[in-house]
Order: C-alpha cells, then sequence, then structure tokens
C-alpha cells in the first residue's frame, strides 16, 4: 500500500494512493497514518480489504497539499556515511560500525513544502535518502530477519545538511541538521510488500534541473536490515520512528571549489524508484 496524509500542516487527513493513481480517503477508518496504525494489523488488514472491495471515496488531489506521510514521529534516526561513494566523495574513511545520530522530529515537513535556509548560512547541502518505517517496537534484535520484521514500509527523505554548523562550528552535527524544514518525508508510505528488496533501489536528486545524485541502496556500506539491527541495540525504536539511512554520492560538499551550495530561489527535487519524488523551493529563513 502506499499511504500518504494531506491537507494543511497540522491538521491532515490520512489517505492512500490507490493501483490506478486515484487518491482515497481513509478517515472513515483510521484518525491518522502513524505508530499506532502501523502497529495495528487487522486495521491495515481493513484498509487492504476496502481497498479490494473499491469501497474508499477518492480525493479530488487538485490544489490538495501533501503532508509527511507519517504523524507524530517520536524521533528521526540518522545513519552518516553509509554509502561507499559519499564515503570516498567526502575523503572520510569507511565506517567500521554505523555513524548515527539524531534529527529532532519536527524537522519533518512534507515532500513539496519550502526549506528555508538558515540565517548566516553559506553550506547549506542537499542529501537524497531512503527512510526505513518502524512498525513494531524494536530492542535488542539479533538478526536480519528479525529487523525486517519490524519495518512497516519506506519513504523518500531529504536530509538537507548545513555543513559550517555541522563540521565547523565545534560539538556534535546536531547544529547542521536540526534546522527547521531539513527533512521533508514522502510523498509516500510505501508498505513493505511493495518493496522486496531494499538494497536495489535507484536514488536521483537534481538541482535546478542538474542532475546531481545518482545512485542505488546497493552501494550502501551498512543495508537496512543491519542498520535497524545495529540501532536497536542502543535505542529503543518505536513504531512510527524514522531512520534516514544515508545518501549516495554527489552532495556539495563533495564536489571542486566553488561547491554549489544551496541559495534561496533553488529548486531541488529527488526520487526514489517506486517511492515516489519530492520537489522543494529553497527560501531564506
Amino acid at each position: 500500500m502506499k499511504l500518504l496524509r494531506v491537507g494543511p500542516a497540522g491538521a491532515e487527513r490520512p489517505a492512500l494512493l490507490d493501483g490506478d493513481g486515484t487518491l482515497r480517503d481513509l478517515s472513515a477508518l483510521v484518525d491518522d497514518v502513524d505508530g499506532s496504525l502501523l502497529a495495528d494489523a487487522s486495521t491495515l488488514d481493513r484498509i487492504r480489504a476496502a481497498v479490494g472491495a473499491g469501497v474508499l471515496p477518492a480525493l479530488d488531489a487538485t490544489g490538495l497539499r501533501i503532508g509527511p506521510p507519517v504523524g507524530r514521529i517520536g524521533k528521526v534516526v540518522c545513519i552518516g556515511l553509509n554509502y561507499h561513494g559519499h564515503a570516498a566523495e567526502t575523503g572520510a574513511a569507511t565506517p567500521a560500525e554505523p555513524v548515527v545520530f539524531l534529527k529532532s522530529a519536527d524537522t519533518v515537513v512534507g515532500p513539496d513544502d519550502t526549506v528555508l535556509v538558515p540565517r548566516r548560512s553559506t553550506k547549506t547541502d542537499w542529501e537524497v535518502e531512503l527512510a526505513i518505517v518502524i512498525g513494531r517496537t524494536a530492542r535488542y534484535l539479533e538478526t536480519d530477519e528479525q529487523a525486517l520484521a519490524h519495518v512497516a514500509g519506506y519513504a523518500v527523505a531529504h536530509d538537507v545538511s548545513e555543513r559550517e554548523f555541522q563540521i565547523e562550528r565545534g560539538g556534535t552535527w546536531d547544529k547542521g541538521k536540526n534546522c527547521e524544514t531539513f527533512n521533508p518525508l514522502g510523498p509516500w508510505l510505501v508498505t513493505t510488500d511493495e518493496v522486496p528488496d531494499p538494497q536495489s533501489l535507484a536514488l536521483r536528486l537534481w538541482v535546478n534541473g542538474e542532475l546531481k545524485q545518482d545512485g542505488n541502496t546497493s552501494d550502501q556500506i551498512f543495508g537496512v536490515a543491519e542498520v535497524v539491527r545495529y540501532v536497536s541495540q542502543f535505542m529503543t525504536l518505536y513504531p512510527g520512528d524514522i531512520i534516514n539511512t544515508g545518501t549516495p554520492a554527489g552532495v556539495a560538499m563533495g564536489q571542486p571549489e566553488p561547491k554549489p551550495y544551496l541559495r534561496a530561489g533553488d529548486v531541488v527535487e529527488l526520487e526514489i524508484e517506486g517511492l515516489g519524488r519530492q520537489r522543494q523551493e529553497l527560501k531564506d529563513a
């Protein structure tokens, strides 16, 4: 299934994109697409049955904003330097273990919402990423099979980053990762039954129409199952939590001088095979 949330920010309603590309209203069945739904197998089965029966009302998508596909996100866990190509372009050694950091859930916005360039920013960068959406509470998982069984689905994420704040201002990466609007998510949460192999997905990103990133999740250093298993050793993952799994080569930081960092007026478009497409216009904060 392709689950999503539509409507004004803070007042989104649950919806589904059916196999014919028609937007369907889920609000008669569920209050929201959130952790409580993702952990409720019986309700998910009722949604599937309603889709099969053709009883879900259609929604007019004209002018309708698409919000983040998951509501009430508890936390966003991020994996850094998780593609061989990206590590190489930044001159970083291949990590022996996943590099883990956190983004605040309030950085999450819709896939086509405006991204704000922070005040005094000189190095705002792009990063297309595969996002894992957790569907079952995960603690101390032992195997890849267990890890994948705790995944509800996948989505497109844009891990926007301010590199000066992240790297040159001291401390941890948090200052460069948690600026407002720095995590567009969606358009859809695609359930795992529609993503048979998360390690074989093409990822692409364009800036002002120019292709900048053209990668594949097969280049990940630590795959989806290993990431979920690993993170569960250090924190409890709850339904509705998000894990951004890193970005392929092609970010601004890895390009020759003068590096083409983002500015107000730029347009970023990104997509992952089977998971949908995003488009953001940048403005000054």
